[in-house]
C-alpha cells in the first residue's frame, strides 16, 4: 500500500530544531497544508494505480513483466534515491528540494498520461520515482524545520492522518476511473494538486537548512539503483527467456556485482548514505530484517490481489478498489491505539504479534474460491491484515530509533524507510517468477506465458486458464502470509521489550 512509510515520524523527529525564532502558527499551519497537498500525489496516485493495472494492460499491451515495471520502475528509483533526496534536502534547502521534487513529479505524470504504449510509461513511472524521491522525504523535514519539538507530534498525526484519508480515496478513485474514464486521468488529476502545492510552498514556506548537512552519497546511491535495476530486470524476465539466457546470467552478475560495490562504496565513504555500522546494532538489524519481510508481504499481496479480484472474483475495478477500504481505515483509525498498547506492553509484543496475524488476515485472502462476493471474500483477509499491520508499524519507529544514538536516528529511520520501498521492488519480481511458475504448471497450453498476458490482461479464456491463474495467486499469497509470519518471529527475537516512542 502507498502511504506514510514505518519510520516517517522518526525523520520528523530527527530534524533539528530552527536556532532562530519559532515559526508563526499561521506559517506552520500553511506548512503542514503544503506538505500535505504534495504528499497527497504520491499517495493517490500509487494507491489509485494498483487497482487500474489490470486495465493498463489491456488498453497498453505488454505481458506480465512489463506489467510487473510500471511499478517496480517508481519503486527502483525512489528506493535507491530517496535517502540522497533527504540529504539534498538538508543541504541546498528543504523547500527548493521539495518544490522540485513537486515539478519532476508533475512532469512524470505528464509523460505517464501522454505514454503511447507500455514501454514509455514504465520510463515515465521511473522519473516519477525520482520525483517522490525529492519530495517525500522534503515534506517531512519541512514539518521537522517547522515545528518546534513539543508540537511535532500532533503535526505528523495530521500528516499521516490525510495519509490514510488518500489511501482510502486511491483505491476508489482509480477504480471508478478505469470503470468510467480512462486510466490517464489517474495522472491528469496530480496536475492541479501539484499547482497548488506549488503556489502554496512558494508564497507560505520558509527556506531552511542543516548547517552542519554533509556530503551527498551519489555514488552510494547509483550503485544501489544499478545493482536493484539489474537483479530486478533479471528476475522479471527470466521466466520468458528462461534462466540459462547468456542475458539472464550476465544482468544477475552484473547486479550483484554492483550490489557488492554498493556495500564496499558505503565502507568507505566518508558520508555514506547507509553507515554500515548501524547493522552492528541486533536490534537495529533484526527490525530492518522485520521490515523487508513484512513489507515484502504487503507489497507483493498488494500488486497482485487486484489481478485476482477483477479477473477471477469477477469484480468492478472500482469494487475491487473497495476492497481495499478496511485496510486504510482500520489503519488510519486505529495506529494512535497501537502505539499506547506498544507503550504500555513493550515493542516486542506488538512487533512479534503484529506480523503473525498479518499473515494470517495474508492467508484468508487465498481462501475464497473463484467468483466469490465482497463479504465471502476479501473483507475478513483484508480487515485481519490492517489489524496486523497497524500493531506492528506503530513500534517500528520506536524500535529503530532507540536502536541507535541520539546523532543517528535521521539516518536510522530513513534507512528503515529505503528498506521498506525496496521490498515491494522485490516481492513483485521475486512473487512474478512464482506466479508464473506455478501457472505454467497448472495451464494446459502451447504458449503458456502469453496465456498468462492474457489473463491478467482480461481476455476471453477458459476455466482451465482461470483456475491455473488462481492457484498461482494462492501460491503468490501464501508466500506472503509466510513471510509475515517469519517477521513476527524476527520481531520476537530482536525487538526490544519496552520502548518509548520518539513521538508524543
Amino acid at each position: 500500500m502507498h502511504g506514510p512509510q514505518p519510520c516517517d515520524a522518526g525523520q520528523i523527529q530527527a530534524v533539528r530544531a530552527p536556532a532562530d525564532a519559532p515559526a508563526s502558527a499561521a506559517t506552520r499551519r500553511w506548512v503542514l497544508v503544503a506538505t500535505v497537498l504534495g504528499s497527497s500525489l504520491t499517495f493517490i496516485d500509487g494507491s489509485a494505480l494498483g487497482v487500474a493495472l489490470p486495465t493498463i494492460q489491456n488498453d497498453l499491451g505488454g505481458g506480465p513483466a512489463a506489467t510487473q515495471w510500471v511499478v517496480n520502475a517508481y519503486l527502483l528509483t525512489l528506493g535507491a534515491l530517496v535517502l540522497v533526496g533527504g540529504a539534498a534536502g538538508d543541504r541546498f534547502g528543504r523547500r527548493r528540494v521539495f518544490l522540485i521534487g513537486i515539478g519532476v513529479f508533475a512532469l512524470g505524470s505528464i509523460a505517464c498520461a501522454l505514454a503511447p504504449d507500455i514501454h514509455a510509461l514504465i520510463a515515465a513511472r521511473a522519473f516519477q520515482g525520482v520525483g517522490a524521491a525529492l519530495l517525500t522525504p522534503g515534506a517531512l523535514a519541512l514539518i521537522g524545520a517547522t515545528f518546534p519539538p513539543d508540537r511535532r507530534g500532533r503535526a505528523f498525526g495530521t500528516w499521516a492522518g490525510f495519509g490514510a484519508l488518500f489511501g482510502m480515496i486511491g483505491p476508489l478513485l482509480g477504480g471508478w476511473v478505469a470503470d468510467h474514464l480512462d486510466w490517464r486521468f489517474i495522472f491528469w488529476i496530480n496536475l492541479p494538486l501539484a499547482a497548488l502545492t506549488f503556489v502554496i510552498a512558494i508564497r507560505t514556506v520558509p527556506e531552511s537548512r542543516d548547517p552542519e548537512a554533509r556530503g551527498l552519497d551519489w555514488p552510494g546511491a547509483l550503485l544501489a539503483m544499478a545493482g536493484l535495476a539489474a537483479v530486478t530486470w533479471a528476475l522479471t524476465a527470466a521466466p520468458d527467456l528462461g534462466w540459462r539466457s547468456p542475458l539472464i546470467l550476465a544482468s544477475l552478475l552484473a547486479g550483484l556485482a554492483a550490489l557488492a560495490g554498493f556495500l564496499v562504496a558505503e565502507a568507505r565513504q566518508a558520508h555514506p548514505m547507509m553507515p554500515l555500522a548501524l547493522f552492528r546494532s541486533p536490534v537495529f538489524s533484526g527490525i530492518n530484517l522485520l521490515t523487508l519481510l513484512l513489507y515484502f508481504a504487503l507489497g507483493g499481496a498488494m500488486f497482485f490481489l487486484p489481478f485476482d479480484l477483477i479477473r477471477v472474483q469477477g469484480f468492478s475495478a472500482t469494487l475491487a478498489g473497495a476492497a481495499m477500504l478496511p485496510f486504510a481505515a482500520i489503519m488510519g483509525l486505529f495506529s494512535g491505539l497501537a502505539g499506547r498498547l506498544a507503550d504500555r506492553f513493550g515493542a516486542r509484543l506488538s512487533l512479534s504479534l503484529g506480523p503473525v496475524i498479518a499473515g494470517v488476515g495474508l492467508a484468508l485472502l487465498a481462501w475464497p474460491d473463484p467468483g466469490a462476493g465482497y463479504v465471502d471474500g476479501p473483507l475478513a483477509g483484508m480487515t485481519v491484515l490492517a489489524i496486523g499491520m497497524t500493531l506492528a508499524v506503530g513500534p517500528l519507529t520506536a524500535a529503530v530509533m532507540g536502536a541507535v544514538g541520539p546523532g543517528q536516528t535521521g539516518v536510522a529511520s530513513g534507512v528503515n524507510n529505503a528498506v521498506a520501498r525496496v521490498a515491494g521492488l522485490l516481492a513483485i519480481a521475486l512473487l512474478g517468477v512464482l506466479l508464473s511458475a506455478v501457472f505454467v504448471a497448472r495451464a494446459d497450453s502451447p504458449d503458456d506465458r502469453a496465456l498468462l498476458g492474457q489473463v491478467m490482461a482480461g481476455g476471453d479464456l477458459d476455466s482451465v486458464a482461470t483456475d491455473a491463474f488462481h492457484a498461482a495467486f494462492r501460491a503468490v499469497i501464501l508466500t506472503c502470509a509466510a513471510c509475515a509470519v517469519l517477521a513476527g518471529i524476527i520481531g520476537g527475537l530482536t525487538a526490544p521489550k519496552r520502548e518509548r516512542h520518539g513521538l508524543k
